[in-house]
């Protein structure tokens, strides 16, 4: 690539330009500042430097230019973030060697995955064309999102891709084609209306496939998706991202549904801050995707019951992650593409204008039919606390503690003391099977939670009268953390642990809450120590079994056996 390629961007797109798209900056003597968007603070410690066109934060010590800055919060790679840039700036990108670039395999995948949307677009069908148009689905709706059409043929995208100079290891690579019984390649999609699925950067990485035609089978499923490749995952990409990132930073929230129509005809309808899951349930990763975009997030899922219970799991996710999570309600057993078609944006705007907070509308839902209040509590302590547990705004928190006291008739310490009894469920179903290839936690925001639990123990042990018991608070937390690292911890100096002791009081001070958030913080903390150590005994498990040991294989499986019991009794998602 040619470094005046990268110069030409810098040279029309300051560092304030980028980071203001996406941060509120403030003037800071020659300098800007905001809260930093890569770490959760209170008071501003990301500055701008315009002179020198870099970023840099001094609580989580990142920094960089404006390529960085794009890698990070849109989570693409070094060209993920060019590309966006150079559309931004209108530079073409020019590479090194006659304008052809040395290509490595990603980038070979990128190009095969783009030729295989252009072929599915050439043979989008008349009759596919008129069952969208049915649907409510306008045609500039179909072309900017760039639908198209697998016929019948079996090897058809395969042989055509050959022809463009991509090999057999490619395609299968990409997810396009599978081997057959005769040893060539068989296209993945066959008689299906094709969604392109695109990265934060608007290239291709995966189809989703609408089974169509007379020619399918009805045993076929009726959504098909690109499997897992080096491109794509699941559970980090989100239907619509690249189209929907600036609306939603504009109107400072998401909309989340869960299908590929119902997603188009949102944007049909005006809300294109609109995305959606891809063959998967909502996970933290996709909370981490929208966090970087707003801190709002309405769930407008499909009004069935797997729909509802696919609300539920996507909340507790949501909230989790930092989200304020909003509910829309839609009547009928509608889904939205449905709705939208019926009866226009008009009541599609109303349904996402009237969401409730997740906490008011799981208590409506549960009064409406749990009318007697003895049911009633009971539900509640079943359905709603475990939400409450994920919430992770204390003063929200605390907000719907007083709603549900006041639902409840009871105060709101008994609320609070209820939910410290929550344990932390797990949110998928394979929360107890034994990953294959655990991966561990963070470590770095495990230590940042080790620090504010032992500060929060200092804070309380400083005070006449503290909000916990602070002998069982230590306690659990030296159980969490180990009795070697909590010695540690106490043996820090004077100096550092006055220091502790007023973070935890800025943080802190405010609460109504504070022994559920303590019991809250060591329970993640315990999840996380358990987590890396199963993730520790799965990688040497897998070390065994590729090197044949089946002795150590089966002593590291019953070991993962063990810790994985432990998480399952203590209820904790790993």
């Amino acid at each position: 690539m040619s470094s005046d390629t990268v110069q030409q961007i810098k040279d029309r797109l300051s560092i304030v330009d980028v980071v203001s798209t996406y941060l509120k900056l403030d003037r800071a003597g020659g300098a800007l500042r905001a809260r930093c968007p890569f770490h959760a603070e209170k008071s501003p410690s990301f500055f701008v430097s315009p002179d020198r066109g870099t970023y840099h934060c001094f609580g989580c010590n990142v920094g960089g230019d404006i390529f960085s800055f794009v890698e990070a919060i849109e989570g693409v790679d070094f060209k993920g973030a060019l590309k966006m840039l150079a559309d931004r700036a209108g530079v073409e990108i020019v590479y090194q060697g006659g304008g052809r670039e040395k290509k490595d395999s990603r980038d070979r995948l990128f190009e095969v995955m783009e030729a295989a949307t252009i072929y599915y677009v050439s043979r989008f069908s008349d009759e596919a064309k008129k069952y969208l148009k049915d649907r409510g689905l306008e045609d500039v709706t179909a072309r900017t999102f760039r639908l198209g059409f697998a016929g019948n043929a079996w090897s058809e995208l395969s042989e055509h891709l050959k022809t463009k100079g991509f090999s057999e290891a490619e395609i299968l690579e990409a997810g396009l084609a599978k081997k057959n019984e005769r040893g060539g390649l068989t296209d993945k999609f066959r008689n299906r209306i094709m969604f392109p699925i695109n990265d934060s950067a608007g290239r291709v990485v995966a189809f989703s496939g609408r089974i169509f035609g007379a020619d399918a089978s009805p045993e076929a499923p009726k959504y098909l998706n690109s499997p897992e490749t080096p491109l794509f995952h699941k559970s980090r990409v989100l239907y619509g991202f690249d189209k929907a990132k600036l609306s939603m930073r504009k109107l400072n929230c998401a909309v989340l549904v869960e299908g590929q129509m119902d997603l188009l005809m949102s944007h049909q309808a005006g809300w294109a801050n609109t995305v959606a899951v891809s063959g998967t349930a909502f996970t933290a990763e996709h909370a981490g995707l929208i966090k970087r975009m707003t801190d709002n997030i309405v769930l407008a899922l499909d009004a069935d019951e797997a729909g509802i219970k696919a609300a539920g799991r996507a909340a507790r996710e949501a909230l989790a992650g930092g989200l304020n999570v909003k509910v829309a309600q839609i009547s009928d057993g509608k889904d939205p593409a449905d709705l939208i078609k019926a009866q226009g944006a008009d009541a599609w705007r109303a349904t996402i204008r009237d969401a409730k907070d997740i906490i008011t509308f799981l208590l409506d839902v549960l009064q409406k039919h749990t009318p007697q209040q003895d049911k009633f509590r009971r539900s509640v302590e079943l359905v709603v606390l475990p939400f409450l547990v994920d919430v992770q705004s204390p003063i929200a928190r605390e907000q719907y503690t007083r709603e549900i006291s006041q639902r409840l008739g009871v105060s709101e310490k008994a609320v609070a003391e209820a939910v410290a009894k929550v344990p932390l469920a797990p949110r998928s179903p394979a929360e107890h099977a034994v990953p294959a290839s655990p991966q561990p936690p963070n470590p770095q925001k495990t230590a940042d939670r080790v620090q504010q639990a032992f500060s929060l123990l200092l804070w309380q042990e400083s005070l006449a009268k503290p909000s916990i018991d602070v002998a069982v608070f230590g306690h659990d937390l030296q159980e969490a953390i180990g009795a070697e690292a909590f010695e540690m911890l106490r043996a820090l100096p004077d100096k550092e642990k006055e220091s502790l002791r007023f973070s935890a009081e800025h943080a802190h001070g405010n609460s109504g809450s504070l022994k559920t958030e303590g019991a809250m913080l060591v329970r993640r903390i315990l999840q996380e120590r358990l987590a890396a150590e199963l993730a520790r005994v799965g990688a040497a498990r897998d070390a065994a079994e590729s090197r044949g040991d089946e002795a150590e294989e089966a002593r590291l499986t019953a070991e993962s056996k063990v810790l994985t019991s432990r998480i399952a009794q203590l209820h904790i998602s790993v």
